[in-house]
């Protein structure tokens, strides 16, 4: 699209600094936490991720839009952002799996983007003071009028957006990752006495619900705020905790939920959200992220083991915070936070990244095959 064509933008951050640009997307105006992903792939991924729910989103890759979006790569029913931001547009993307583009997709969902920003400047600017929230507008072009609306809004700290992407009901999951993409367990994991998992949605992304799928669990998915009790109805082999965005200390009520679960002692694994709340449940403490982890290529590991792994989180556990129970498993590599814990004697496990990752690496999917095995070893007989 000419820039005479284009219709003019305006982000502004907390702090008032401000950034004029051009609007993709659809018109209006966007308030929300304003972060960076590293990502040269998955723009569409992150879109629908529902982590990002009540965040404004710096897509470093410098030009957006190349490969469409379609209905099998979304992560949710729908986008979660509330806005987007990146240094170019493709107008016309090249992909025989395409059926719409991005700018329509996100215009079709009323949600606003900005682009023509200095992208690498914005990012630049997050790392040294942090993240922080903005807004994105197509009709206030004025920026302390922006700036007014901008510092209304709540900040990300003390935040529970889980009930705002949780399922409103009970469902059950049974598609695989093998109509997708050539990613399968071995034959020996997914073989065997289907096992029940109750996954509780804090914000679940679908990548998830195939790998478990995959690895030929039966996936119940329950809402944030069941009671212990109605999860223990389905007899489950384990729970899962899953992903989702806010502040993981403000979910009290999946943090009392999964207290009342570790009481019964069943395999339970959780992922992002689903590791903290792990660790809040056991007594830790979380903090918020400067500017978070939000990327394809994070090194976590310990003991002289490295993954690479896909990273979408603004909060993490105090390792000083940590019981003599449970123990570290795996470090960020690049700022030596908590990536994985486990309890030393019982069957619970969590990871901070995500590795169910498509697009992204695939060194962590092990991970399933061990809540698998967990389930199956603690299995009662029937």
């Amino acid at each position: 699209m000419p820039i005479s064509a284009a219709t003019p933008a305006l982000l502004v951050l907390a702090d008032g600094t401000s950034y004029p640009g051009w609007s993709f997307g659809a018109s209006g105006t966007a308030i929300g936490e304003v972060v960076f992903n590293t990502a040269m792939t998955g723009y569409q991924e992150v879109a629908t991720d529902p982590s990002y729910c009540g965040q404004i989103v710096t897509f470093t890759y410098p030009e957006l839009g190349n490969t469409g979006v379609n209905p099998e790569d979304e992560e949710s029913t729908h986008p979660q952002i509330r806005g987007a931001i990146a240094r170019n547009i493709c107008w016309r993307p090249s992909n025989w799996r395409s059926t719409q583009s991005f700018p329509d997709y996100l215009k079709e969902h009323k949600i606003p983007g900005i682009y023509g920003i200095d992208t690498r400047a914005l990012t630049r600017k997050l790392r040294s003071t942090g993240a922080m929230n903005g807004g994105i507008s197509t009709e206030i072009l004025d920026p302390d009028e922006l700036l007014e609306q901008v510092q209304a809004a709540p900040n990300m700290a003390g935040l529970n957006l889980v009930q705002e992407v949780t399922t409103k009901a009970v469902y059950e999951w049974s598609e695989t990752t093998d109509n997708h993409w050539e990613f399968r367990p071995s034959a020996e994991s997914a073989a065997g006495e289907p096992l029940t998992v109750v996954a509780i949605d804090f914000g679940i992304k679908r990548n998830i619900l195939r790998r478990l799928a995959s690895y030929g669990c039966r996936v119940i998915v329950v809402p944030a705020d069941t009671s212990p009790e109605d999860i223990l109805k389905y007899n489950p082999d384990g729970i899962f905790l899953s992903n989702g965005p806010g502040d993981p200390a403000a979910v009290r009520d999946g943090i009392e939920t999964t207290k009342a679960l570790l009481a019964q002692e069943k395999p339970l694994f959780g992922i992002c959200m689903g590791h903290q709340i792990l660790g809040l449940s056991m007594g830790a403490e979380t903090f918020k992220l400067k500017f978070g982890h939000r990327g394809l290529n994070h090194p976590a590991g310990l003991k002289q083991r490295v993954e690479i792994t896909s990273q979408n989180h603004g909060f993490a556990i105090n390792s000083e915070s940590l019981g003599a129970d449970v123990e570290i498993t795996h470090l960020n590599l690049n700022d030596r936070t908590v990536a994985g814990l486990r309890h030393k004697t019982l069957p619970f496990f969590s990871v901070q990244y995500h590795p169910e990752a498509s697009p992204g690496p695939h060194d962590a999917d092990y991970l399933f095959d061990q809540f698998v095995e967990s389930m199956r070893s603690h299995k009662t007989p029937t």
